[in-house]
């Protein structure tokens, strides 16, 4: 595995199966990362030493994903220069996602956190390889192969609709 230029944090292990999307895009890639789970509440301590430490182990963005207040990101953002992508997560006890969006985007000045959509772990994985890739030709490359692959995707789907058959 390559060295981790990416770190996916997420707030408690039932965000597991969405955050992992983020490492399969990343897998992808062939970018390195690695994978936490730590709470902006309950390991407050960790998340700061965590976001601290962070460009000096040669990481380059951090991924949170946290539901219901999802402090997350917010927390990380507070302790780092690096780019910190937040990613709400919808939670049985929250309110749907919502709580948790409001809290990722609505950050104060001067501590920005990047918000993708609820549940959005594979935009976050991309967002996060199109600023890698601003200085990186063979991502760009990568990049463009994968939105090429959408767009081809998306036309074979509609032909084949045209045709009559299920596009899935």
């Amino acid at each position: 595995m390559a060295t981790p230029i990416v770190s996916i944090i997420m707030g408690s292990k039932s965000d597991f199966n969405t955050m992992k999307k983020a490492a399969d895009v990343l897998d992808s890639f062939d970018l390195g990362y690695e994978m936490e789970i730590m709470s902006a509440h309950r390991t407050p301590e960790k998340v700061a030493e965590y976001a601290k430490t962070a460009a000096k182990r040669g990481l380059k963005i951090i991924i949170c994903g946290a539901g219901m207040s999802a402090h997350l990101a917010g927390v990380v953002a507070a302790h780092t220069d690096l780019p910190v992508i937040g990613i709400p997560l919808s939670s049985a006890q929250g309110l749907g996602g919502m709580d948790a969006l409001l809290s990722t985007a609505q950050m104060p000045k001067g501590v920005p956190v990047a918000a993708v959509a609820i549940n959005g772990s594979v935009n976050a994985a991309l967002l996060a390889i199109k600023i890698l890739a601003l200085s990186d030709n063979t991502l760009t490359d990568k990049f463009k192969a994968y939105k090429e692959n959408m767009r081809k995707e998306i036309e074979e789907a509609s032909q084949k609709m045209k045709k009559g058959e299920s596009p899935l």
